[in-house]
């Protein structure tokens, strides 16, 4: 989910912010360590397991903001062949994801028999294997791997919308200024449909459609930054966002509404230098790893729940430094994945090759599971 362009300090702190969120709110969704450490921060937990996956909206936004820098910085498409274009963003998803399901299914096998909770997931089958290989899982009804990748499937199927809204806007008008109102036009009303139609559908979430609102109003605050005046763009983006507020009103729309708006009026202004860029500098670290700390999050929460369950079943505190501890260590663990699989460009060959030890590793875990 990274890519050259996201290399603004800004949106690299908002990313780290946002995939520490998230990190949060799995480990107080998923027990057990949660559950026991529930009665020393009561509030704390509550707020993470229903609120944080709000930062989701965040990466939405984010992702339209960076998909629009990539693909038409102008409102223009920029890139040649879509369905180059389209492959070219799942090899780059597919491979960091593949070594990480790959990873969460082995990190399953080895606590199942030692945490009997509803987290852990079931002994993988070939269906389900193939499906989460091929981002498939939500579409075709086969439990996720892992936690949080419904995400990436529709992260791809995202990047392909907006290329194909893009393509179409450059066949029926051309490279001209044509190209760019009818471009612009077309990501305004998506994003009107989404906010105030699909987004109010939930049978629709495993859609790009669904989410298209937030990443829409990414794509347009991407324009507005670019713009000699942002105000025609923030009164657009406000309308489109208090409409569907006022057909009805969803937190996570407001969220990304604000993410919006505020991206716009924080990134038409110079980053501030000094002690703020220090302060700000672990978190920029974090956002520019942040795709593989979302994908091997999950192996770890497992494997310190079992370790803590085993030790230390019964004491709040243990369980909350055991939270502490899975959050560090998923940041240390993640932090080889993204040196070495996620910064690299990689090809249709490796991409192919992961996928196939995905789902041949996954399957030869299940046939060994009876016998060990």
């Amino acid at each position: 989910m990274n890519s050259p362009i996201s290399r603004n300090p800004l949106i690299d702190a908002i990313k780290g912010l946002a995939c520490a969120a998230i990190v949060w709110h799995h480990l107080a969704f998923y027990g057990p360590m949660s559950d026991t450490a529930q009665p020393l921060f009561p509030q704390l937990i509550s707020w993470l397991y229903d609120y944080g996956r709000m930062a989701v909206q965040v990466f939405l936004v984010l992702g339209g903001y960076l998909a629009a820098a990539s693909l038409a910085p102008e409102g223009v498409a920029r890139f040649g062949s879509p369905a180059h274009k389209i492959a070219q963003r799942f090899v780059r998803l597919v491979v960091p994801y593949a070594v990480a399901l790959l990873v969460a299914v082995l990190a399953a096998a080895l606590v199942r028999p030692w945490l009997e909770h509803p987290s852990v997931p079931a002994e993988p089958h070939l269906s389900q294997l193939l499906a989460n290989a091929l981002l498939l899982q939500d579409v075709v009804g086969e439990e996720a791997l892992s936690a949080g990748v419904w995400y990436v499937a529709i992260d791809f199927q995202l990047f392909a919308l907006a290329v194909g809204v893009l393509a179409l806007a450059r066949w029926l008008a051309g490279h001209g200024a044509g190209a760019v109102l009818l471009g612009r036009a077309l990501v305004l009303a998506g994003c009107a449909l989404s906010l105030w139609w699909w987004n109010r559908v939930p049978g629709l979430d495993m859609w790009a459609i669904y989410f298209f609102g937030a990443y829409g109003l990414g794509m347009l605050a991407h324009w507005a930054v670019r713009a000699p005046r942002a105000l025609p763009w923030l009164v657009a983006m406000a309308m489109l966002g208090g409409v569907a507020l006022a057909l009805e009103f969803r937190g996570r729309i407001l969220v990304a509404l604000l993410t919006a708006l505020g991206l716009v009026w924080a990134l038409r202004r110079p980053w501030p230098q000094g002690g703020v860029q220090a302060l700000v500098r672990p978190l920029q670290q974090l956002g520019q790893m942040s795709y593989s700390v979302f994908l091997l999050h999950f192996s770890v929460c497992l494997l310190v729940n079992a370790l803590v369950a085993q030790c230390w079943p019964q004491s709040p505190w243990a369980n909350a430094l055991g939270m502490c501890a899975a959050f560090g260590l998923s940041l240390w663990a993640a932090r080889p994945l993204y040196l070495h699989v996620e910064r690299h460009v990689p090809d249709v060959a490796l991409a192919l090759r992961w996928q196939a030890a995905l789902v041949g590793g996954g399957w030869l875990v299940a046939l060994l599971r009876p016998v060990v």
